[in-house]
């Protein structure tokens, strides 16, 4: 890829200037062609795959720059914190920012985006019912690898609702509205959990809770309210995040059978684009040879966002898909609700 392809890669990604990150990308994608600092930045990831996202990474580490006080002259253009200027008027502030910071932003281009996305606990959990239902075992095992903080983990700690429906405890202090009809919750017990990931983020601590942040647009209020309920709830019931890559740990883990009468379920979200093919196959053929040794079922919701993505995009036709051992039982948001069942 060249420089002028990733840039159109940054135009594309929105397709408008109606917001400040679809400001900034197009901004960026000048200063990238004209070989300003976004040049320096972008510099070893020009053969970068669409599925990186490198876009991303950069507006999230730009947003960490913020979020730890560091760019005070940005945070009017914040609406996540409290900011309410024209983003119009952001480029000439973000621009010395970068020149000022090229080391770090080359260095947030290696990570991979870590929303770890709390409102795809909505879609996973469409699945965990049905894998329930297609088994009739409500004990379950619940493995993720990719699993970033693991706060898709804690999908029981959380209350999912639609029309004439709802599931988890009442006082939740999280709440997914999946605007889904004609979901059956199932009644289950998650009687372990345990997740992976290349960089695994501690969400107990100040550290982690910025970084996932980060990768939240600063414009999307209610994602943020989601997440900060999300963190909460992970404070009081951490979650087992191992460090390791996704085949090899899940090699070890269904390695013994659960307990007798106990599902194990392995699911993944928006995680398999970031995987080489290698590791995509080895996924697979782990989860193939776990089934001869337990009940297993895998669960997942996955599909790259569509090259143009000006104002939103039809769900029913781009959104991710949400299989059941490769079956198809529903389509959302990448970012979760509003859930269409299938």
């Amino acid at each position: 890829m060249t420089a002028a392809q990733l840039a159109n890669q940054f135009r594309h990604h929105f397709g408008h200037r109606q917001h400040l990150y679809g400001v900034l990308l197009d901004e960026l994608a000048d200063d990238l062609e004209a070989g300003g600092p976004t040049a320096a930045i972008c510099a070893e990831h020009l053969d970068a795959p669409r599925g990186d996202a490198v876009q991303l990474r950069l507006l999230a580490g730009i947003f960490r720059i913020v979020l730890r006080g560091e760019a005070p002259r940005l945070e009017p253009f914040y609406p996540s914190l409290g900011g309410q200027a024209d983003p119009e008027q952001a480029w000439p502030e973000v621009r010395p920012a970068l020149g000022q910071h090229v080391a770090e932003l080359q260095r947030a281009l290696d990570l991979a985006p870590q929303t770890n996305e709390v409102g795809r606990s909505a879609c996973l959990a469409v699945g965990l019912f049905e894998a329930v239902r297609r088994t009739g075992l409500r004990r379950v095992r619940l493995l993720e690898p990719g699993a970033s903080a693991g706060l898709n983990l804690l999908v029981d700690r959380y209350r999912m609702v639609g029309p004439g429906w709802s599931w988890g405890p009442a006082d939740s202090e999280l709440v997914l509205d999946t605007q889904a009809s004609g979901v059956r919750p199932e009644e289950l017990t998650i009687v372990e959990r345990r997740g992976c990931d290349l960089a695994p983020v501690d969400a107990s601590s100040a550290d982690g809770a910025t970084y996932l942040t980060s990768f939240v647009w600063p414009f999307d209020l209610a994602r943020h309210a989601r997440l900060a309920a999300a963190l909460e709830i992970a404070r009081r019931h951490p979650v087992t995040v191992d460090r390791a890559p996704a085949s090899a740990w899940l090699a070890e883990q269904l390695a013994q059978p659960a307990d007798d009468g106990v599902l194990t379920v392995v699911w993944q979200s928006i995680t398999e684009q970031y995987w080489p093919l290698s590791e995509q196959q080895a996924v697979a053929a782990t989860i193939d040879q776990g089934r001869a040794r337990m009940p297993l079922v895998h669960v997942a919701m996955e599909g790259v966002p569509p090259k143009q993505m000006a104002g939103s995009y039809d769900i029913a036709e781009h959104g991710p898909s949400t299989t059941v051992d490769g079956d198809l039982v529903a389509r959302s948001h990448h970012h979760g609700p509003p859930v269409l069942l299938r």
